[in-house]
């Protein structure tokens, strides 16, 4: 498995012209193999950009991402091998479906590794068991399916390649709470059975909160945080400056201990506000 490393990243759009933009400057960043790590910032933070780094999408203006200690940009084929290694799942996915049904569309990663016609059908059921797709819609076009059914297909496509890493930027945007579950699920279960490393990118504090372990934060094209969610959402405030806020059981928290209730800190999921919340309830009345 691999660890992914950057060692001063930089990218910009459009060097020497008019509208030359720094999106990525100097960034440094270990990432071992099987971490769940979370990226957030605001919009044109350079979140997205970094994790186009990750599977060799995108090439350095200058520096480093180096898998396993070796530069996957250092030639052609190490970067099409990364490009597999580290399966990209990108914002709204299912507008990239195009085949005539969902067994080709997630097949389709698969086949363009060469493997075998029985390597690929095993790797098209179990990628549709990951992401919860039954193989009765197998043989209909991914065009005919409901929104998550798609995102599911999707996101099937990318894990049927197996990736070593998987890096997913935004994959619950526009999905009903229930379809965000089911989703944050499916990367949880595919990253339990094969203990792959897990980047996900989300303007969701809520879904951050719930599923990392890790959370990276990034503002004009640099890291400005990085640590447990416990230790990034104890700083509300740093948050708040660079226009990002916290899960909104990590604000009732702040404001109950604004009032003087003594809400331990570190609660920044619903569940752990609610603990915390009972536990208060059952010492008063023991006192």
């Amino acid at each position: 498995m691999p660890t992914i490393k950057t060692e001063a990243l930089t990218h910009v759009y459009g060097v020497g012209g008019p509208f030359e933009s720094v999106a990525l400057e100097n960034v440094n960043i270990e990432i071992p193999q099987g971490a769940f790590v979370g990226v957030i910032g605001h919009t044109g933070s350079g979140k997205s950009t970094f994790v186009q780094h990750l599977n060799g999408l995108l090439q350095p203006t200058s520096g480093k991402v180096l898998l396993d200690g070796v530069d996957v940009n250092s030639d052609k084929k190490l970067r099409h091998d990364t490009s597999f290694k580290g399966g990209l799942v990108f914002q709204y996915p299912e507008y990239q479906l195009f085949e005539e049904t969902v067994a080709r569309d997630i097949a389709f990663g698969p086949r363009n590794m060469k493997l075998s016609k029985t390597e690929i059908d095993e790797r098209v059921r179990e990628a549709a068991g990951f992401t919860g797709v039954s193989e009765a819609l197998f043989e209909r076009s991914p065009l005919e399916l409901s929104g998550g059914q798609k995102r599911r297909v999707a996101i099937a496509g990318v894990i049927a390649m197996r990736p070593s890493v998987l890096v997913l930027d935004e994959p619950t945007a526009g999905l009903d709470p229930a379809g965000c579950a089911d989703i944050l699920k499916n990367i949880s279960d595919y990253r339990a059975a094969t203990g792959a490393t897990v980047v996900l990118v989300s303007h969701s504090m809520e879904d951050i909160a719930r599923i990392a372990e890790r959370l990276v934060v990034f503002d004009a094209g640099k890291i400005v945080m990085d640590g447990s969610p416990a230790e990034v959402f104890s700083c509300p405030e740093a948050l708040r400056k660079i226009g990002l806020d916290v899960p909104a059981a990590a604000d009732i928290a702040e404001r109950l201990r604004a009032l003087g209730v003594p809400v331990p800190a570190g609660c920044y999921t619903v569940e752990q506000l609610q603990d915390a919340v009972l536990s208060l309830r059952k010492g008063a009345t023991k006192c």
